[in-house]
């Protein structure tokens, strides 16, 4: 139809390097129409979801299906001519849980984990039992499981909402980093007070989860048969936000390098990073061939524009929380200053909210983006 036509001719040009308006994207997953959302009849939280590969798929079905007929973005809207694509989703716990700690759901939440090093006196001891198992450690195993029941409902054919599953995701292909996921173990206070009280610790787990992460997702790759070193790669580390740029290139980097350097080609890369973390996007350019930023707020959208020159794509926009509480017309003035506010210069921007979009969002604010990337948002 003329929406989906226009989505191809947006990505198209985008990729050409002739862009002719900022395409809109949205950062969406299952927890968007969780809990009581019109789109889930049977109010399941993540508990359940979480427990029962079946009920993953049929509330990934529900949540796309909903999704495409009322979200617009510069992606294709309407049922999906092939079929549905599911994945084995637990959410931003799955590392912390392959490596032994504690998931807990709390009513309304996503999941979360439970620091396992918080005692100063165990501390050492996950590096001393060693590395888990890639396929039956803590979530792992729950995962693979997940994941061979799904491709067996795609071997059936067995549909969902009159549509079969023509593909499935397999599980914990990427990380949150190596900082984040020391946070999550030892908790981030401790961590950050080992990383300046106790360095020789502090340094032994970066080691520890950078290498045991790299060992994990080669395994993946080659149980799935994908290709073991693909040029470009991405990553996340959402705690690099709580150091000073110093810091960063002394203690974290070093392990930055050595995933990308371990995992993929020579790039050019890419990042999530939330939080006030701009500060260091010009030396994870220089020093990883990072050439895409996928940002959260808060953001200064000029200043990043000129921090980082025309040729790098950034991907961002108005935050969630402004978006949860702000009228249509505040969204509308807000996409219109940062479309504004240069960030367009070179064709590479892709705006967004900051950054995942939540229940809380309106759908009036929604399509008050879709309409204001219209207007403001053409080169």
């Amino acid at each position: 139809d003329q929406h989906n036509a226009e989505v191809e001719e947006i990505w198209a040009a985008y990729r050409r390097r002739e862009p002719i308006r900022v395409p809109l994207i949205f950062g969406i997953n299952a927890r968007l129409t969780m809990f009581n959302h019109p789109a889930n009849p049977r109010r399941i939280e993540f508990a359940e979801y979480s427990s029962d590969p079946e009920i993953m798929i049929e509330r990934q079905v529900e949540h796309q299906a909903w999704v495409r007929e009322n979200i617009p973005q510069d992606s294709p809207m309407g049922r999906p001519k092939d079929g549905w694509h599911v994945s084995v989703d637990m959410q931003n716990v799955y590392e912390a849980g392959w490596y032994g700690a504690e998931i807990f759901y709390r009513p309304g939440q996503v999941p979360d984990s439970a620091p396992l090093l918080q005692n100063d006196d165990r501390k050492w001891e996950l590096i001393e039992r060693g590395a888990p198992d890639p396929f039956t450690s803590g979530t792992a195993a729950k995962m693979w499981d997940f994941y061979d029941h799904m491709l067996r409902r795609m071997k059936q054919g067995r549909e969902y909402d009159g549509l079969a599953i023509v593909h499935v995701d397999p599980p914990a292909g990427g990380s949150d980093g190596p900082l984040t996921i020391c946070c999550n173990l030892r908790g981030a206070g401790a961590f950050f007070t080992d990383l300046l009280d106790d360095p020789d610790y502090a340094q032994a787990m970066l080691d520890f989860v950078t290498e045991t992460t790299i060992q994990r997702l080669k395994a993946y790759r080659e149980r799935t048969g994908q290709n073991p070193k693909p040029k470009e790669g991405g990553l996340a580390d959402d705690s690099v936000q709580l150091i000073s740029t110093p810091m960063y290139r002394e203690l974290i980097l070093p392990y930055h390098r050595r995933f990308f350097d371990a995992l993929y080609g020579e790039g050019p890369h890419s990042m999530h990073l939330c939080g006030a973390a701009t500060r260091h996007f010009r030396t994870i350019r220089d020093e990883l061939n990072v050439q895409s930023f996928d940002t959260g707020f808060p953001v200064d959208f000029t200043w990043l524009r000129n921090e980082l020159g025309p040729d790098v794509e950034i991907l961002g926009g108005p935050s969630v929380p402004f978006l949860e509480t702000a009228t249509p017309d505040h969204v509308t003035e807000r996409v219109k200053e940062i479309l504004g506010s240069g960030i367009m210069e070179g064709g590479r921007f892709m705006l967004r909210e900051g950054n995942n979009l939540s229940p809380g969002v309106s759908l009036d604010n929604i399509n008050a983006m879709w309409y204001a990337v219209h207007e403001y948002g053409r080169y």
